[in-house]
């Protein structure tokens, strides 16, 4: 799986590979895995993650911290 990430200052765009195992979990949604998996393997944060998944960063952090209780992480 690939995802695309624009750059708007240098119009160049990047892309970010994101592995299927990451989908295996089945606790998670597709989308708290890849937030967390954006979040904590690349190093994104809120406002990357969201401009990458065309979400808002407020939405991106609460996917992320759901994420994380399911987890039982805190």
């Amino acid at each position: 799986m690939m995802l695309q990430q624009k750059k708007a200052h240098n119009k160049r765009k990047e892309y970010v590979l994101i592995p299927s195992f990451i989908l295996e979990d089945r606790t998670l949604s597709v989308l708290e895995a890849l937030v967390e998996f954006l979040k904590e393997k690349k190093g994104l944060n809120y406002h990357e993650i969201g401009v990458l998944l065309n979400r808002d960063e407020r939405n991106i952090w609460t996917v992320y911290h759901r994420a994380r209780k399911k987890r039982g992480k805190k």
